[in-house]
């Protein structure tokens, strides 16, 4: 005897009906119950063929909602996800890289620019301050 084990556990499900999951079984007759009630309701407007292909297209979303899983939720979780971050709430994510590095240079040249600028000012009020005295001077003596 062979008993099939899950690597994960949280892959396990348990087979209720014909090796199917409750959720496959519902989703199957649900997909069946579509099937049937297109084919009476639309038999005396198609023929045999056409009427199989509508039956078969509109039992499909059914029987698709099932068994398709994607990255661990079902298809109602998914498509529930979809809409939330596509339509209800999307968001552009920009990427913009930062260089520390080169910030820390833009700060460093900057405060280097503000000390300079500081300095001149310095430097020309003391040339201003010397002048204003030499004439002060000139005038004391022209007195």
């Amino acid at each position: 005897m062979e008993v099939k084990i899950n690597r994960e556990i949280r892959e396990y499900t348990e087979s209720i009906f014909f090796g199917l999951s409750l959720r496959q079984f519902l989703f199957s007759c649900g997909a069946c119950a579509v099937a049937v009630i297109l084919y009476f309701v639309l038999r005396p407007y198609f023929g045999i063929e056409t009427l199989s292909w509508v039956c078969i297209l509109g039992a499909v979303p059914f029987a698709v909602l099932g068994f398709i899983t994607y990255n661990g939720m079902t298809a109602e979780k998914f498509i529930y996800a979809w809409i939330k971050s596509e339509i209800l709430m999307p968001k552009k994510l920009m990427f913009r890289p930062t260089n520390i590095y080169e910030q820390m240079l833009k700060n460093i040249e900057t405060e280097k620019l503000n000390e300079i600028k500081k300095s001149k000012k310095n430097k020309k009020n003391k040339k201003i301050e010397k002048e204003e005295i030499i004439i002060d001077k000139d005038f004391k003596q022209n007195i």
